[in-house]
């Protein structure tokens, strides 16, 4: 214990000490609350970005839907050439399109080469040509991009 100026110097000395232990707690107190902060900025941007992908997927399917219904009316019905599939890729999406045939003999198309004709026996002749429209939307997992797919589906039944 010293004396200046017959003060007692002990209580300025536990003043500084408790200054430096409160600035230390503070100081990792606002570094846990940062790194909190930044854990919930990367989990919003990922769920964001998730949610944008499945939106791209999910309009990617109503496209090629409506793509596979202008291919199967500008086919030839008559002909053997059936349209059974359309592939196609769009950035990291790719899509596959399966067509199934449903309708009377007279309506369905002729040929071996139809793969999916799911029934020629409806007895109804005024029932058109109906397709049933399987659209598979795939793209990487952004956890996993290497090893897992998204899919999305899309099932869609149409009068031709």
């Amino acid at each position: 214990m010293q004396r200046e100026g017959g003060v007692l110097m002990r209580g300025a000395k536990m003043r500084n000490g408790f200054s430096m232990i409160t600035a230390i707690f503070v100081i990792v107190l606002m570094a846990t609350l940062a790194a909190l902060i930044l854990n919930l900025s990367g989990k919003v941007t990922k769920e964001t970005a998730m949610q944008y992908q499945r939106e791209q997927a999910m309009l990617l399917a109503k496209s090629y839907t409506e793509y596979a219904v202008l291919a199967v009316t500008a086919n030839e019905q008559n002909s053997s050439n059936c349209l059974d599939d359309i592939q196609g890729s769009y950035g990291i999406y790719t899509v596959d399109v399966n067509l199934s045939y449903l309708g009377t003999p007279a309506t369905l198309p002729t040929g071996s080469s139809c793969a999916r004709i799911l029934d020629n026996n409806i007895t109804e002749v005024k029932t058109p040509l109906s397709i049933i429209v399987d659209v598979f939307v795939r793209y990487p997992d952004p956890d996993h991009p290497n090893d897992l797919n998204i899919t999305y589906h899309k099932r869609t039944l149409q009068k031709i």
